[in-house]
């Protein structure tokens, strides 16, 4: 018997659970793929829910009215049901036939066993049973409480490869982590969902894993074509007898962003219908959006096409959208012998240059980082800080410290425990902004700048120490050094990356004085440390004005002015000043 768990399917990028209106389908029902199994109501949507497989409705796992979180089983199909009923069914004459089996034994049995003998192994009924295994569906896991899709980097297995329970089967990215998915079950992989380079958000099914006879490649019944081949094929008929007042589909090259010049993020499905359409990113970025913080939902393209079909509206000419219009050409296409700056056409240059595609991580952190410009007011303010005692201190301590510890002590965790003591007099410094609300956060969840790679070039990722109030200097200087050797070879969970609350980056460990650091969102502030210099520095004495060679750092800080005024970002910079200043120089380890 092969039942197959039908489970809550992810109705929208930010729609994270469901509530059950009604049952189509009762205990015992019939069902064909794709056959309406209940309908579910969300925030955004109701709407119907296909049975993924073919059978007998066996069990059910919701009852309306209940709300279901995204993911969570709400039925079970048995894929055998067929044969299960048709059993049932002939119950009536299988009793008559008991009543005449004292008479004839040996014709019942060699009946049963020719019945048998097609849909079972010679090994009897019970491992033949058993024999037929199960298809599984493999779906897309939540890697973080804000990740909502991934995209597949690689496939580290192909169809019909066997792999066992807990094995890695492909690699998946997110604007997080990097990480491998391992196969639910042992089997074979008998259908991929998904290809590389594709986007798939969270719950939805990537590959299918075959157990026992279901691992044949489908021996029983034929393979079924995955979702995404099966809609391009019914879209490819469709889309070639547009009319010619039809825009054509966008070139490859001007697929649209994740997120636009505007800040809004762009899901999936709204860029896919974007891309078919040849909708380009300017126009897709001029539709006013009916979701929450005026994100474009599908309804909302659906209807911009209408208008566009209706002549109420007029497309990006392609010149523009796509920037393809020869240098020094003017409006009549004529050659004017002329080029300014603004024309030159970066996408095929006639210069000795190289042209670098930007890998995945790289596109994030732009993408991040040009959000937070346009979310954030971002202001920076610097201080002076005099660290003698700090370095005094720590050439001192630093072999005793690692031989307790195990760590080496680094500039760092100490940097970080005077941040946090002045976190606590200044809280609004470690809080978040949600539309019209401030939200102070208790915990101060620190995040650590890491750069990846020889120079940096491997991109930039940010490791949060959880809880960073609750540790001592030692505690502290241990999650930063496993923090950073995690970041750097590639092990850190999705839980690593996310909750922070502040952020610390240093500049200074590639001898930069400062710099005005981008905050990091939805955070409102980040720290930044340049590189410790000895100086001469005019020093007040009890015995007047003196020079002095002292160990100098620059302390910025970049704030979003929408919540903090800079008297209060200055107070906590200068606080920070303090603290590192007047640090004990006898203090014990």
């Amino acid at each position: 018997m092969a039942k197959v768990e039908v489970v809550m399917p992810q109705m929208g990028e930010s729609v994270m659970e469901g509530t059950v209106i009604e049952w189509a389908k009762q205990v015992g029902d019939k069902v064909e793929v794709d056959e309406t199994l209940l309908e579910i109501a969300t925030d955004k949507v109701d709407t119907e829910v296909p049975s993924p497989e073919a059978g007998v409705l066996v069990e059910i796992l919701v009852e309306a009215d209940e709300t279901v979180e995204v993911g969570q089983p709400i039925a079970i199909i048995d894929t055998d049901g067929d044969a299960s009923a048709s059993d049932s069914d002939d119950s009536g004459d299988d009793e008559q036939e008991e009543s005449s089996s004292e008479e004839a034994p040996e014709e019942v049995e060699e009946e049963t066993s020719s019945e048998d003998s097609e849909p079972q192994s010679d090994s009897g009924s019970d491992s033949g049973e058993s024999d037929e295994g199960e298809r599984i569906e493999v779906v897309m896991p939540q890697m973080g409480e804000s990740v909502m899709e991934g995209e597949v980097i690689e496939w580290l297995k192909s169809v019909g490869d066997t792999v066992e329970v807990d094995e890695p089967l492909l690699e998946i990215a997110t604007d997080k982590v990097d990480t491998e998915v391992p196969s639910p079950e042992g089997g074979k992989l008998v259908e991929i969902l998904v290809e590389a380079g594709d986007t798939v958000e969270v719950g939805q099914p990537i590959a299918i894993i075959g157990t026992g006879k279901a691992a044949s490649g489908g021996s029983s019944a034929p393979k079924k074509e995955s979702k995404s081949k099966a809609e391009e094929k019914k879209q490819e008929a469709p889309a070639q007898d547009k009319s010619e007042s039809q825009p054509a589909p966008a070139a490859e090259g001007s697929e649209p962003q994740r997120v636009g010049s505007d800040g809004r993020f762009f899901s999936p499905l709204v860029r896919s219908i974007a891309k078919e359409e040849g909708i380009s990113q300017e126009e897709l970025e001029s539709i006013e959006g009916s979701g929450k913080d005026n994100r474009v939902t599908k309804d909302d393209v659906l209807q911009y096409l209408e208008d566009r079909k209706e002549g109420k509206t007029k497309a990006a000419s392609k010149s523009k959208s796509s920037g393809l219009s020869k240098p020094g050409a003017s409006a009549s296409g004529k050659s004017t012998g002329k080029i300014s700056a603004g024309e030159l056409n970066i996408a095929s240059p006639d210069e000795n240059v190289e042209v670098i595609k930007m890998d995945r991580m790289r596109k994030m952190i732009a993408e991040h980082m040009v959000r937070s410009k346009q979310t954030s007011a971002h202001v920076s303010t610097f201080s002076e800080v005099d660290v003698t005692n700090i370095v005094n201190w720590r050439n001192a301590n630093k072999k005793k410290f690692q031989e307790q510890t195990g760590v080496k002590l680094t500039y760092t965790p100490i940097f970080i425990e005077a941040f946090i003591k002045a976190i606590g007099e200044f809280p609004l410094i470690n809080s978040s902004v949600d539309g019209d609300e401030i939200i102070l956060k208790k915990d101060i969840n620190f995040g650590l700048a890491v750069a990846l790679g020889e120079g940096g070039k491997g991109g930039l990722i940010v490791p949060v120490i959880k809880k960073a109030q609750d540790l001592n200097l030692k505690g502290i200087a241990k999650a930063v050094y496993d923090l950073a050797s995690k970041a750097r070879n590639k092990e850190l969970s999705p839980d690593d990356l996310v909750g922070g609350t502040i952020t610390l980056t240093n500049y200074g460990s590639v001898g930069n004085l400062m710099g005005t650091p981008i905050i990091n969102q939805p955070q409102v502030a980040i720290l930044g440390t340049g590189v410790i210099e000895k100086r001469a520095v005019v020093m007040e004495t009890s015995q007047g004005d003196m020079i002095g060679i002292r160990h100098m750092m620059y302390l910025t800080m970049s704030y979003d002015h929408r919540i903090i005024d800079g008297a209060h970002g200055g107070a906590f910079t200068t606080r920070v000043k303090e603290l590192l200043e007047d640090f004990d120089p006898d203090r014990a380890i």
